[in-house]
């Protein structure tokens, strides 16, 4: 838990975010002060995380940290769908995805390069993670690309339920997918493409009862204050976003993955800096694939409890930034060798992006 201690320092922007909120100060105030908030939040569910996952094993342990591991995230969006804040709930899902195949990825191969030159990571399963990097990108594609055909010249209330049954069915092939994925994994702990966590390697000392109940209790704890935090966040989006002139797209794209995964983007790093790439993109890449097949559908039923259902339907430029990733991280991965050079270019690509985001207008879609 140590590499969370000055992290953790940021724990005081939790009350401070309280008392902001109750002494209803300036929303950005508010906004800024609930983010801070998170990123401790979101340290302390991995690292109480990684103990419990000493106790289960590598395998089920591995599993339970990748998926907590967007318990942050996933908390935020959930609020973002109660307030209806549909397309900042899409927008999410592809800079989650870009966060980390892009801005994770590329950090990690330029600090780690720059310390140890050309780094080695096993092929086979660089391979695997990028053949379901595409596949999921074909996933979510296609709802968008066949909307306009399910819809018709005119929407209508039948045209609607069939967008709404498209999804939802894109969904279940997606969790279908990934629960196939994670028992490939578990049957083949070579190649482990989506369970595999910062303690997928094999578990070296047994936890005691006192540590594993306070490790659950941390979690508990930090998932409770989090959602407080997540709705805190939420509802001064909309503010946040007309006094900045910031559009609901840059807010997904950029601020919300960084805000939610911050912590886990630093083990990454901190991961490739003592030159272990496998583990190092089993964390980023891993993570991405999560989002697209597992946070992505699960939110997708969640909706169905709210009044506007979320549709995995994503606007051209979305889908371009995530193909543009999805190729630039194939490219990155065929040789089983990273650079700093590497790790240079996935950052411009995705500052390229972010650029894009910023400059598009809100209305845009």
């Amino acid at each position: 838990m140590r590499r969370y201690l000055n992290i953790n320092l940021l724990l005081i922007a939790f009350p401070a975010a309280l008392i902001a909120r109750v002494a209803r100060w300036d929303d950005l105030l508010v906004f800024a002060l609930s983010a801070l908030a998170i990123v401790p939040l979101a340290g302390l569910i991995g690292s109480s995380t990684e103990v419990i996952a000493e106790r289960t094993g590598p395998q089920i342990g591995g599993l339970l940290n990748a998926t907590l591991g967007n318990a942050a995230e996933l908390i935020i969006t959930i609020f973002a769908l109660r307030q209806g804040l549909i397309e900042l709930v899409r927008a999410s899902i592809i800079g989650s995805i870009l966060g980390n195949l892009l801005l994770v990825t590329g950090a990690s191969m330029l600090f780690g390069g720059l310390r140890h030159g050309t780094q080695k990571f096993d092929r086979r399963s660089a391979s695997v993670n990028a053949t379901l990097m595409v596949l999921a990108f074909i996933t979510l594609a296609i709802p968008s690309f066949f909307d306009p055909a399910v819809i018709g010249e005119i929407k209508t209330a039948a045209s609607t339920q069939r967008e709404t049954f498209f999804s939802v069915g894109i969904a279940v092939v997606m969790l279908v997918l990934y629960v196939l994925s994670i028992i490939f994994s578990l049957r083949n702990p070579a190649t482990v493409p989506l369970v595999e966590g910062e303690m997928g390697s094999a578990a070296k000392h047994t936890v005691s009862a006192q540590a594993l109940r306070n490790a659950v209790l941390m979690l508990i704890g930090a998932t409770i204050a989090i959602v407080f935090m997540s709705e805190t966040l939420v509802g001064t989006v909309e503010h946040v976003v007309s006094t900045l002139g910031l559009s609901e797209f840059f807010v997904g794209i950029i601020l919300i993955p960084i805000i939610g995964n911050v912590a886990e983007h630093v083990v990454a790093i901190q991961v490739a800096l003592k030159d272990r790439m496998d583990l190092s993109l089993t964390i980023s890449i891993g993570s991405s694939l999560q989002i697209a097949l597992f946070v992505a559908p699960v939110l997708v039923f969640l909706s169905l409890l709210f009044p506007q259902p979320l549709l995995l339907i994503f606007n051209r430029y979305e889908l371009i930034a995530l193909a543009a990733a999805s190729a630039v991280g194939m490219l990155v991965s065929q040789d089983g060798e990273s650079n700093w050079l590497e790790g240079v270019e996935l950052l411009a690509v995705y500052l390229m992006i972010g650029l894009a985001f910023y400059v598009i207008p809100n209305a845009v879609r």
